[in-house]
């Protein structure tokens, strides 16, 4: 499947999909076991979040934005590193997905007016919304996961027993991408500059917008939440925002093309590919991987950190990293016992390569996947070659700071 999905990116729905089928066949993933396998959370997420992105284009806000960008930095090699930071601060505090969703048409404005493939700076957006998620507590799941299994609060990410925590870690290992994406950008030097003020038509779905990001941050500390809660904030909030916009009458785009705009072929490829992965947790791969990180480090800490941070890059450029980070937490847990060591640097080295593991591959998080839906409904197809030219340096320079970093602080 992941084959077929790097050498025919068109047919990426119909290959996870098929794959998902042929297990259900095979009985690899029981028919009962469907529907709990699809992250429904996420999904509602996307969908409503899509709407509220229709009307927030439709307005003209992310115009608006693009012309203020562009009076800002010098050149478009900034424009796209500027971009890149600001998706990735965001991404600190909500889900990686509702970042790209929110970022990524200001970034598409932008590449409009100036005449530029968007691709570079949309899937630069996706990789750094990536490296965030793992900065704070409330940045992505695995973080929450994390959190919740060693008992850490919101503080815990930034110090912790007297040393500096993930954030430093992930914020350091955001600066040494910087100068990676100077050089992987250093032809776009034209300069760029906008005269122009775009009128903004309508301020109700930026206000709904800014309210997803609101009610996610708030909805983060709420401890036992429901497991859907992010999703129906997000479609509860698309709902307000097609309310608000049927009392504008004419002015307003129609609600048929609201709903046109959520890209369904995105939401059937994560379907398909959360169903592959249950399938692969439920044969046991996933616990026979952690079994072997563990018994190849053996006592020796150092050589037992190293292969944690790299084998979960590794393995997370495949297979979604929530239920390998669920698996590997207890492991950990118990090989930290055994050796008689702390276990946050083993526990915050799985943070770092399984959430950034995922920018090795487009197909790696949803966050990607969502990016390249996105640039595909605007016309531009993004291949592996174009997504590994950035993910693959974004990700092995972020990731060696960050497991530098915790090491010194750490063991």
């Amino acid at each position: 499947m992941y084959v077929g999905i790097i050498a025919l990116p068109r047919f990426k729905m119909y290959l996870a999909l098929g794959t998902a089928a042929i297990y259900v066949l095979l009985g690899i993933l029981p028919i009962g076991q469907i529907i709990p396998s699809v992250n429904w959370n996420a999904l509602m997420m996307i969908a409503g979040t899509m709407i509220i992105v229709h009307y927030f284009i439709a307005s003209q806000m992310p115009n608006r934005i693009a012309d203020v960008l562009l009076n800002k930095a010098p050149n478009v090699m900034w424009v796209t590193i500027l971009m890149s930071l600001f998706a990735g601060f965001v991404s600190a505090f909500i889900d990686n997905v509702a970042t790209v969703l929110m970022i990524a048409p200001v970034g598409i404005a932008v590449c409009k007016k100036l005449k530029i493939s968007p691709v570079p700076m949309i899937l630069s957006i996706a990789v750094s919304s990536n490296l965030q998620g793992a900065a704070t507590l409330v940045g992505d799941t695995t973080s929450i996961m994390l959190g919740a299994y060693a008992g850490m609060d919101f503080n815990s990410f930034f110090w912790m027993l007297g040393r500096p925590g993930m954030f430093f870690a992930v914020e350091l290992g955001a600066i040494a991408t910087v100068p990676i994406m100077m050089l992987l950008f250093r032809k776009d030097k034209q300069p760029v500059s906008s005269e122009e003020r775009t009128p903004v038509l309508d301020y109700i779905p930026t206000v709904t917008l800014l309210g997803v990001v609101v009610l996610l941050i708030g909805a983060s500390f709420l401890p036992h939440k429901p497991e859907n809660t992010n999703g129906l904030l997000c479609m509860g909030l698309a709902l307000v925002t097609v309310l608000a916009e049927l009392t504008r009458g004419k002015s307003a785009p129609p609600v048929a093309e609201a709903l046109k705009s959520v890209d369904y072929e995105t939401l059937l490829l994560l379907m398909g590919l959360f169903c592959v992965i249950a399938g692969v947790t439920q044969v046991g791969i996933i616990d026979d991987f952690a079994a072997w990180i563990v018994r190849v480090g053996g006592t020796n800490l150092f050589l037992l950190y190293t292969m944690i941070v790299w084998g979960s890059v590794l393995i997370s450029a495949f297979v979604d990293n929530i239920p390998y980070v669920a698996t590997m937490l207890p492991v950990l847990a118990a090989v930290t016992a055994e050796l008689g060591v702390e276990p946050y640097l083993l526990y915050f080295g799985l943070l770092c390569g399984a959430t950034l593991g995922g920018n090795l591959t487009p197909v790696g998080a949803s966050a990607n996947i969502t990016a390249t839906g996105l640039l595909r409904k605007q016309g531009y197809e993004s291949g592996f070659r174009d997504f590994a030219r950035i993910g693959i340096p974004f990700t092995l320079t972020a990731v060696a700071v960050g497991y530098v970093f915790l090491w010194v602080f750490w063991h």
